[in-house]
Order: structure tokens, then sequence, then C-alpha cells
């Protein structure tokens, strides 16, 4: 069953990455956005559900809101904002918004709101993912967690979607150009030294102090690979 993908446009970080991490656990796909056109441009694509703020810079929610029923775009939308006020969750739920989550929130209801909404919409839900066994080392995708003798390392979201990404593909060489695709998604405006700061923190919370056998392979002058078990 593919992995259903929800899109996150919230312009405060911390709040997105709270989100993306309550989400990843539970076996979503994430793509973060921070302003409007970021919102509109990704829910025109393969966005399966929208979670939005209303105060986005560039182009407002209810504008995404209101331009993406427009144009007859059936993608769920889940509001998500600080302002609470009868006229504003009544002006989103007129717009087309399928649900309205004020801040602060519990990110528990909201995972349930989204699940609920996706089985209401006929979209289905991502199941348990899959278990990878590496000597000491155990990626639980469904837990979103990497433990090493049954110990949680304690990674990122970022982090776990980089180690997923290259232990899924264990002795496939990848390109930086293209984990920054898979894992930072199209809209991602750094560069590619990224992906070489993500994987050194992967080793100094993996390799290092569990003092195991190198995994995370440097292919030099292309990217990387993970070691076949």
């Amino acid at each position: 069953m593919a992995t259903q993908t929800i899109l996150v446009a919230e312009d405060d970080a911390a709040v997105r990455d709270l989100v993306a991490h309550h989400l990843e656990r539970e076996g979503f796909a994430v793509i973060g956005v921070s302003d409007g056109h970021g919102a509109l441009r990704r829910a025109r694509g393969a966005a399966d559900l929208l979670i939005l703020d209303i105060g986005l810079p560039g182009v407002s929610g209810f504008d995404v809101v209101r331009t993406l029923r427009r144009e007859e775009r059936s993608v769920p939308i889940v509001v998500l904002t600080a302002r609470c006020d009868e006229i504003d969750r009544v002006l989103g739920f007129e717009l087309g918004a399928d649900d309205y989550i004020a801040k602060p929130f519990s990110a528990r209801e909201l995972v349930a709101r989204v699940k609920c909404i996706l089985r209401r919409s006929g979209r289905t839900v991502p199941q348990a993912g899959p278990l990878l066994r590496f000597g000491r080392l155990e990626i639980d995708a469904s837990a979103r967690e990497a433990r090493v003798d049954g110990a949680d390392v304690k990674l990122k979201p970022r982090e776990f979607a980089l180690l997923m990404e290259l232990a899924g593909n264990a002795g496939v060489a990848l390109s930086r150009d293209w984990l920054l695709q898979r894992v930072w998604g199209f809209d991602f405006s750094g560069d590619e030294r990224t992906i070489d700061v993500h994987v050194h923190r992967l080793r100094a919370k993996i390799e290092e102090p569990w003092k195991l056998p190198p995994l995370l392979l440097t292919v030099h002058g292309f990217g990387y690979k993970f070691a076949r078990g």
C-alpha cells in the first residue's frame, strides 16, 4: 500500500516539525512548506491531505483554501491556526475546509483527525511500516525509531527519514541530489552540504557511541550508501 502524503503548510518551523514528527511516527510521508505559494504549488500535486496555517506569508491560508476549491481540487484541508474566533471558523468551513483546529493543540488529536478525514474521504490510512534489522541496529518504520540493542537512539524526524531512505536501499549508492529530493522535497532551498551534516549526525548517534561497524558509507563525489547487512 502506498504511503499517504501529508502537506504541512506552517511558517513556524517548531510547529511544522512537531506536526511532521507525530505524523511520520504514524507512517505518513510529510512535506513541509512555510508560505502560501508553496502550499498552493504542492497541494496541486500528490498531497493526500493539507494541514494549513491561516497566517501564512505570501498567500494567506484562507486564500489557499479559496483557490484550491475554485480549481475544484478535492484534497482534504485541516485548518490549523491561532485565530479561533467563530467568524474565522465559519469562514474556513464556508471556503471549503474539512476541519478546524485551534492552537495550542494536541498532536495526538490532530493525527486522529487526519486519519478520520482520510477514511471519510475514501483515502487509505497507512499500515504498519517495515522493520529493518542490520545486526544490532533495528529500524522501526511504524514507531519511527532506530534502536541499538533495543535502546532508542532518539533521532530527529529528518534524521530518521534520511536513515530510512538509505537503509531501505541498502547497498545502493544514492546521490546527494536524490536524497535532497526524497527527504527534503523539491522546494528545499539549501545545498547538498545539508546531507553531509545529517549523515555526520547519524554516525555520531548510531555508529560511534555504540561502536558499530561503518553503516553509512561515503561514495566520494556522488553521495552515500548504507552497508548491506
